[in-house]
């Protein structure tokens, strides 16, 4: 109990030393900030932090149950405010969309599981998770999709990150029927947005020490509006000579990822692309139960699965794989701080694949998800007693 002490009193001196301010560069991204002098009061004497968790549709619900227990074994100072929003499940409403981003600008924190879209036309085009991101304006979504040693899959030591634009692009929501069996699906391409992503994925590659940003585009065809963000990177790359600077077309992309992934480092894209690229890479190391993402915007910063996919045939099946919602969890209290439970919570996920006994199905196992959180609270320390 002594060592935990120790670092939730470091973790709330580091916490009351930073000001909050807008993202600058990744390095400044904010950690959380008391909203008000009840939630510091609470943040001073029990040391947990708030963190608002949306488990989403699907598995996200057993996902987010796997995050808890894990949580609960290593004793880590997080409290979820936990809401339900989910349109199909009949829990969507503006006033749940108020409440869930009331308590995301308190706690600036987020973990959440995939809000499924209906593909059904109800009279709004945009989807309550888009609507989330835009009003938080999480505009940079970040997928690290690296290989998981011990778990062998067709492409292995795989070390690339995917970032996309999120709030603009093809998911504008803005479609209309001009003509009689005519719809005009406009896409929104801005200068401001093209130059703050490419501004992100620059300072990601910077403070990551990485070598190499490739801009991925349709310029050749989409002359305006790709040609603007292909321009927007070309300007930012400008301000950063010691990261090689690259451009693909999409289609060459998917290709080149399938074929030889280990030429590329960061990749910047807009909105569609990055959704497609995400689920093509996180295919080379295993699916989307490994691997986690992040989203950010100048405040806030929301952790989930790197492939949104809400797994709807695995619900109540007890077979999902909580390896990337875990690993994304660990990402979290890294950003809040907490090194030492997040290194702990990520050292025993992996330890659990290395070791191979404990695999769920989507990774040629047999193992159910309750098999796996409990193979990770076994390793979450090696010596309990410290904890």
């Amino acid at each position: 109990m002594a060592a935990l002490s120790g670092v939730r009193c470091l973790t709330r001196a580091l916490v009351a030393a930073r000001s909050p301010g807008a993202w600058r560069s990744l390095s400044t991204s904010s950690v959380v900030h008391a909203a008000s002098p009840n939630q510091a009061e609470d943040l001073r004497v029990e040391g947990a932090f708030p963190v608002t968790m949306l488990p989403g549709d699907g598995v996200g619900p057993e996902l987010m149950h796997a995050v808890k227990e894990v949580f609960k074994a290593a004793a880590v100072p997080v409290e979820f405010q936990e809401h339900h929003l989910s349109e199909v499940q009949n829990m969507a409403s503006e006033e749940k969309l108020e409440q869930v981003l009331s308590s995301m600008k308190e706690n600036k924190v987020a973990i959440i599981g995939k809000i499924h879209t209906p593909m059904e036309y109800k009279g709004e085009l945009a989807s309550y998770d888009m609507r989330l991101r835009r009003k938080l304006d999480l505009f940079a979504n970040v997928v690290h999709v690296k290989s998981l040693p011990g778990y062998k899959t067709r492409h292995n030591n795989l070390d690339l990150v995917i970032i996309r634009e999120q709030t603009e692009g093809e998911y504008s929501s803005l479609e209309h029927e001009s003509a009689r069996g005519v719809i005009e699906c406009l896409k929104i391409v801005t200068r401001t947005k093209s130059q703050r992503i490419a501004k992100f994925a620059f300072d990601y590659a910077t403070k990551k020490g990485r070598s190499k940003v490739t801009a991925v585009h349709k310029a050749n065809i989409m002359k305006l509006g790709d040609g603007l963000f292909l321009q927007c990177c070309e300007e930012v790359a400008e301000l950063y000579p010691k990261i090689k600077f690259e451009t693909m077309i999409i289609d060459n992309c998917c290709m080149q990822l399938v074929q030889n992934p280990y030429q590329f480092d960061v990749l910047v894209m807009p909105n569609l692309y990055g959704n497609i690229i995400d689920n093509l890479a996180a295919g080379l190391v295993g699916g989307a139960g490994v691997v986690p993402g992040e989203s950010y915007s100048a405040e806030y910063a929301v952790f989930e699965t790197g492939a949104r996919h809400p797994f709807a045939q695995a619900v109540g099946r007890n077979i999902a794989n909580p390896t990337a919602m875990l690993l994304s969890a660990s990402n979290m209290l890294r950003h809040l701080n907490l090194e030492h439970h997040s290194s702990m919570i990520a050292d025993a996920v992996k330890k659990v694949i290395k070791v191979g006994k404990v695999r769920t199905r989507d990774m040629g196992g047999y193992s159910t998800t309750t098999d796996f959180i409990k193979s990770v609270i076994g390793h979450l320390h090696p010596h309990g007693s410290n904890l």
